[in-house]
């Protein structure tokens, strides 16, 4: 008896503490996310006003500073150098990774035994002028070797021979102009035309559409120079000399020319030069206005309209060839530009995330310069490296984000955004399942203005929030907020009483991660005053003028606006990786998609009769438009009723969150653009700068009137609004509640 005493105390025992033990982990489970929501609600508005007051304009000064004394072009050591330091320092900051990784791509360099040059031949052949090897070197920098001069990468070599024709700035509408209204073909003529308003590599697919066999580019003072300002070093325009390298391609999203869709690793194979992904096949070359002005002072043929005239001092007549004293003369272009396999290097850094660390936010801009990258991309360099400082300085307080995030510094983007989509190529598995959003840090000032932002709208909120939170870097504006100057300075009067906001086009690294990964993203830089300020880019872009001093002395003397650029670019990551919820908004989405569905149908409204022979409708579109705008009205609803404490709801609405903007991705592609899949936005096939709304629905109508075969085009316009109406209209389901 006593026994089984024993036996029934022991199992009581036992199921006492058995019980005991799963009640203290009930409660331990089920406090710990309560615990972590009012820690990190507590905190992370203390640590994100810490974060954004710990970033110095002084110290960005200093990182600018010894980041431009040296040319680093892509592939070169300099640029290994740079690398290398980057990556100590971070680790120095504090991260808790970093790693360099290395892709070898396509990259393109002059021929320093036979530079390139274009001549004006006689009818002996002998040459009568030629232009310039190289630019003439800035003050202080005489001692300095490894100047690239200006060149065309990726240029096909050649040296084709013929009269030459202007054809103002290269663009789709420009040729049409030519051919259809002036009569004139320019089939094995050499083309040059104005630096400015379309990506270069448009240019020069226009021109070999065209049948041009080569083509010269020029930076005119009517587009690179402000008003009542001195070239450079006495100011910041453009000097005579001066001349715009850049890459020529045609990659639409590819990367690597020779590895398109895979990352260019030591074991991928890789196509033939001659098949490789948007290479030129015509010789194509840049130069400065002194330059352009004796090719282009003897031209004859008709005169202009007045839209194609710059302001050289010249009648800006198109040719074909030169006026009867000059008839004997031809253009000649000497091109010997190479182009070969070479090493890259990304520098990758990481802050793990204490909650979820699965979910990563990055902040990414490049390295690489053409000379010393004064402005581009340098100015955006040296923003993320005090973003890096100022994060490393929280991390030894005690402080570390929600969400991991990665930092990463960019090579050989000059050569096609090489380095960004080589890395997102491959790690686009991790990526489509764990990356929260795409912060762009390309070049910081522009202008010295107002600030400038281009996003995905579901940022449009969180930004003006955030810019609300940070001072004016304008002196004169005393105590007033970023938002408050940008909101006075640049008022986005058509749609709504707030500052302005673009879309996103393409010409930087976030490409391949919004436009083909589907990755909310979103880029800020101070600019110019778009309204009276029209020249294209800055004056010095991509000239060996992009100097330090040329920051310090006339852009940014303070360097408070490169201070407020790096508040914005860095408190973006900070509220996207430490908010409990995240900070995206799905009306604003639905708002834009409103907008940019009345666009697009009033743009084919403009051929109403041809609508009504192929009875084109757009009535799928905007009634799937109206289904997203009804599903984010409700989950926000949903999401203002959450209860915070239940961390599985709140990873199940942050994921939805997260997933919206992959549901606007097409695995099919655009027509002709496979690797440019969302289908709210992509760049314009005519000009990869700027942003496109419904693109293949854009692309099916423009030019659709001189269409050969109207049925067929129409017919294309009926597709692409079914593709973008069932798109939308999916995206709407992802916003549903989970059945």
């Amino acid at each position: 008896m006593r026994k089984e005493n024993r036996v029934i105390w022991w199992v009581f025992l036992t199921v006492v503490v058995t019980a005991l033990f799963f009640l203290g982990f009930s409660i331990g489970w089920f406090a710990k996310p309560t615990h972590a929501n009012s820690h990190n609600h507590k905190y992370s508005s203390q640590y994100l006003r810490e974060f954004l007051d710990e970033m110095k304009a002084d110290q960005i000064k200093d990182h600018l500073r010894k980041f431009t004394h040296l040319p680093h072009l892509a592939g070169t050591e300099q640029n290994l150098k740079y690398a290398e330091q980057i990556k100590k320092e971070w680790e120095q900051f504090g991260l808790d990774s970093v790693e360099m990784v290395p892709y070898d791509v396509l990259l393109s360099y002059p021929n320093n035994s036979q530079p390139n040059y274009i001549s004006i031949v006689d009818h002996l052949g002998n040459e009568v002028f030629n232009t310039s090897l190289a630019e003439p070197v800035p003050r202080g920098y005489e001692h300095i070797s490894d100047i690239v001069p200006p060149y065309s990468a990726f240029s096909a070599k050649g040296q084709p021979e013929g009269d030459l024709v202007y054809v103002n700035y290269g663009r789709t509408e420009d040729f049409f102009k030519l051919e259809r209204e002036m009569g004139i073909s320019v089939l094995g003529k050499i083309v040059i035309v104005r630096y400015g308003k379309i990506f270069r590599g448009n240019k020069v697919k226009n021109a070999m559409l065209a049948g041009a066999k080569g083509i010269i580019m020029f930076s005119d003072p009517a587009d690179y120079w402000a008003l009542g300002v001195q070239p450079y070093p006495d100011g910041w325009n453009l000097p005579g000399g001066g001349a715009q390298r850049g890459n020529v391609l045609n990659l639409n999203g590819a990367g690597d020319p020779l590895t398109p869709g895979y990352p260019a690793k030591e074991y991928t194979y890789r196509s033939s030069l001659e098949d490789g992904v948007g290479l030129p096949k015509i010789p194509v070359h840049p130069i400065g206005f002194y330059d352009a002005i004796h090719l282009l002072k003897n031209m004859g043929g008709r005169l202009p309209p007045d839209t194609w005239k710059g302001a050289l001092n010249i009648s800006y007549r198109i040719g074909p060839g030169f006026t009867e004293d000059f008839k004997g003369q031809k253009v000649r272009m000497n091109i010997h530009t190479n182009n070969k396999v070479t090493r890259i290097y990304n520098v990758i850094g990481k802050i793990r995330g204490s909650l979820e660390p699965d979910r990563y936010v990055i902040l990414g801009g490049h390295r690489d310069a053409w000379v010393f990258g004064g402005i581009d991309p340098m100015s955006g360099a040296a923003v993320v490296h005090e973003t890096v400082r100022s994060a490393g300085r929280l991390l030894s307080k005690g402080w570390r984000p929600r969400r991991t995030i990665i930092f990463a510094s960019w090579d050989a983007e000059e050569f096609g955004l090489l380095g960004s989509t080589e890395w997102a190529e491959d790690n686009a598995m991790l990526l489509q399942q764990r990356a929260v959003a795409y912060i762009n840090a390309d070049s910081a000032i522009e202008g010295m203005y107002t600030l400038r932002v281009d996003c995905t709208p579901s940022m449009h909120t969180l930004v003006y929030d955030l810019t609300k939170m940070i001072a004016s870097p304008e002196e004169e504006e005393g105590s007033m907020s970023l938002y408050e100057s940008w909101h006075k300075r640049d008022n986005w009067t058509n749609d709504r009483d707030a500052p302005r906001i673009s879309k996103l086009g393409s010409g930087s690294d976030f490409e391949a991660y919004f436009i083909r990964l589907g990755i909310a993203a979103g880029r800020a830089r101070y600019t110019k005053d778009k309204k009276t300020e029209r020249y294209s880019s800055y004056p010095v872009y991509h000239s060996v003028y992009e100097t330090y001093e040329i920051v310090e002395k006339f852009y940014d003397p303070s360097f408070k606006r490169l201070r407020a650029v790096a508040q914005v670019r860095g408190g973006l990551i900070f509220l996207l990786a430490d908010s409990q919820l995240l900070p995206l908004d799905a009306n604003q989405y639905a708002d834009s998609l409103r907008t940019y569905a009345q666009k697009i149908a009033q743009l084919a409204q403009k051929n109403p009769d041809k609508m009504e022979m192929y009875s084109v409708s757009f009535d799928s579109l905007f009634s799937a438009v109206e289904n997203f705008t009804v599903a984010a009205r409700d989950f926000h609803e949903r999401l203002q009723a959450l209860n915070k404490d239940d961390s599985l709801q709140v990873r199940i609405m942050n994921d939805q969150l997260m997933y919206l903007e992959r549901a606007f991705i097409d695995p099919l592609g655009l027509p002709g653009r496979p690797f440019y899949r969302h289908v709210i936005f992509a760049p314009s096939s005519h000009n990869k700068y700027a942003g496109e709304s419904f693109p293949g629905i854009f692309d099916a109508l423009f030019d659709i009137e001189n269409s050969a075969d109207p049925e067929k085009a129409w017919s294309e316009v009926k597709r692409q609004i079914s593709i973008a109406a069932f798109t939308v209209h999916a995206a709407a389901m992802t916003l549903m509640p989970p059945v």
